[in-house]
């Protein structure tokens, strides 16, 4: 029987749940599950969509980056100062204005009428998901207490933050195709109506961490931290690896992380509290999130660029053929958290999705110039799928459970700036190491040759899954080193909470 806990922290006993609660938690899962789908997509839904804006207006091949770099520079940098907002002020205004702020920006994104304004709008984007993210998923583990009713909500939650870029992919190219490019932040007014609603029906407001203070130097240090890390790795793929643009930022970022993590254990009112990183399942976690982000970018972009420059797909096409993926996701997902974590425990199924994911993507690299869908894509992106299935949604649970309610919105923060950081990383090395494989394939040959040319690109391709798939491996290990033994256990202690 769930226990009540008071903004002051003191638990007035046992409690039953109001009448009706189960069936509002499922409609505040559904309204969660549409407000992170809007945040998680956008990081992709764009992609497709950018051929067509930078003819529309007219900014150039160098410039276009920024589009995407933009968004992911606010959104990793200004989370953990997200979360933080939602313990103190309230999850349910920081969700609210979350939404909202997203809705207005990605409209004035949809009007831009040049480069600059655009990317200011991505900018913006990324700011007020940076609030919105955490404020979600935050929501979800406060409200969710039962431990089976949490399994599958975060089963739900999980394969959306795992499927997203696929079907940002998907929207993208279907919106790009039947209206323009322009739709794929338009959509997000839409979106945001029915999260707006649905938040502002079924939320309650509060504030578990009233009685702190918003750690300032905090603040400051991991913001500027992580936006030179991002920064750094986005610079690695325009700028040489010995660019002070590059290799600069990304010590810049180190020294100012280890400065805010040095400043964490002497706060009075830290930002991020040491105590959610020192659990060990919790700690593997999070690590768990930043590989799977890493190895994914392998299979968004890469996979993208091979079906529709080499397999001729229409971006509408490109996005169906990744939905096979999403489908193994969400069906893995609903096994790995409700049915397989309970009994056998992370130390077993973690690793074991990280396996089967790392074989998918070693398999991937079979593709040649003439390879056919059917045989040679769809079965390696099903077994990917329901390798990821196993490892996203049951760190996702795992990285957030057990902490105390003032809590919870940093530590929800925290896990999504490992995938946002991980994609960083991802991006910037496979880049990098699939531009070097080109180059070095065409070493004496003749570049003009189309045959020449096609079979470089698929050079590339491969060697960025053959990384995805170290990636993978490597999280194999991490994971099953890492986690405890045995199914883990609910603190009994724990003030449990009915946040509706």
């Amino acid at each position: 029987m769930p226990q009540k806990t008071l903004t002051d922290g003191t638990r007035t006993g046992a409690v039953e749940a109001p009448p009706g609660a189960s069936t509002k938690r499922w409609w505040i899962l559904a309204v969660v599950a549409v407000a992170q789908l809007m945040v998680v997509l956008d990081a992709t839904i764009v992609n497709i969509a950018l051929p067509s804006a930078q003819a529309d207006l007219g900014f150039s091949d160098g410039n276009r980056q920024w589009i995407v770099t933009a968004y992911a520079l606010a959104f990793a940098s200004l989370l953990l100062l997200g979360g933080r907002i939602a313990d103190l002020f309230g999850r349910k205004p920081a969700f609210l204005i979350g939404v909202v702020g997203f809705a207005a920006v990605s409209a004035l994104g949809g009007a831009a009428n040049g480069f600059g304004m655009l990317v200011t709008a991505r900018a913006l984007q990324g700011a007020f998901g940076a609030l919105l993210a955490p404020a979600a998923l935050s929501l979800l583990n406060t409200t969710f207490t039962d431990a089976r009713e949490r399994a599958k909500a975060f089963s739900v939650y999980g394969a959306i933050a795992g499927a997203g870029g696929a079907v940002g992919l998907l929207l993208g190219g279907v919106l790009t195709d039947a209206f323009d490019w322009r739709w794929t932040l338009y959509v997000n007014v839409a979106i945001a109506v029915v999260a707006f609603v649905g938040g502002w029906l079924l939320l309650s407001n509060h504030r578990d961490a009233s009685n702190s203070k918003l750690d300032v130097p905090g603040t400051v240090l991991v913001a500027a931290g992580l936006f030179s890390l991002v920064y750094g790795f986005s610079n690695a793929e325009t700028h040489d690896w010995s660019s002070p643009a590059t290799w600069g930022f990304l010590i810049a970022g180190g020294v100012l992380l280890a400065a805010f993590a040095w400043w964490q254990t002497r706060s009075a009112h830290p930002l991020l509290p040491l105590r959610i990183l020192l659990d060990r399942n919790r700690a593997a976690s999070y690590l768990a999130v930043l590989i799977s982000g890493a190895g994914m970018f392998g299979v968004f972009l890469f996979l993208t660029y091979y079906l529709q420059l080499n397999l001729g797909f229409s971006p509408t096409k490109t996005g169906v053929a990744f939905l096979p993926m999403v489908a193994a996701l969400m069906v893995a997902a609903q096994l790995g958290t409700t049915a397989l974590v309970p009994r056998i425990g992370p130390k077993a199924v973690i690793p074991l999705g990280f396996a089967i994911a790392a074989v998918g993507m070693a398999w991937l690299t079979g593709i040649g110039v003439g390879s056919d869908y059917t045989s040679a894509v769809l079965p390696q992106l099903i077994v990917i799928g329901l390798g990821l299935g196993l490892v996203m949604p049951p760190a996702m649970q795992l990285a957030t459970g057990g902490v105390a309610a003032e809590d919870a919105g940093v530590a929800s923060a925290t896990v999504n700036a490992m995938q946002q950081v991980g994609g960083s990383i991802g991006t910037a090395l496979l880049n990098t190491l699939a531009a070097s494989a080109a180059t070095d394939y065409l070493a004496g040959k003749d570049p003009s040759n189309k045959l020449v040319q096609a079979q470089a690109t698929i050079e590339s391709y491969t060697t960025a899954f053959w990384w995805s798939a170290g990636f993978f491996a490597a999280g194999t290990v991490i994971a099953f080193l890492m986690y405890r033994r045995g199914v883990p256990q609910q603190d009994a202690d724990a003030p449990q909470v009915i946040h509706m």
